[in-house]
């Protein structure tokens, strides 16, 4: 499992958007805004949203869990200073009685950061 350095984490848990990549059965990316969660005991992220388990996204995990999930801002616009933490890895659909609660989590395999200090 990797992990995330204190900087990463604390920057991980004040941003809530970040912005999922994930594979149609087609072929093509599909890249959408999300909200998430970010548990710092198992380093993993949840993704939850509108009708999730109705989401084209959600089926792309269904069918394949490959992902790349960035969070990012800008911590200041002069001087110009963008922050990002991307990770690539797995996700699983988390099913929910009611669908429009299910839930995906990710599972980092890859970390890449800039502007993060540390």
């Amino acid at each position: 499992m990797v992990q995330f350095t204190s900087a990463q984490t604390k920057y991980l848990k004040s941003q809530r958007l970040g912005r999922l990549a994930t594979l149609r059965p087609d072929g093509t990316l599909q890249n959408n805004p999300v909200g998430f969660s970010f548990d710092e005991a198992s380093g993993t992220f949840e993704v939850g949203g509108l009708n999730m388990g109705g989401s084209q996204k959600y089926r792309n995990i269904v069918a394949n869990g490959q992902v790349a999930f960035v969070v990012d801002d800008l911590e200041t616009v002069d001087p110009w200073k963008p922050r990002m933490v991307e990770v690539r890895g797995m996700a699983e659909p988390l099913a929910n009685e009611d669908p429009r609660r299910s839930r995906i989590r990710i599972y980092p395999q890859r970390i890449i950061s800039f502007g993060i200090g540390e």
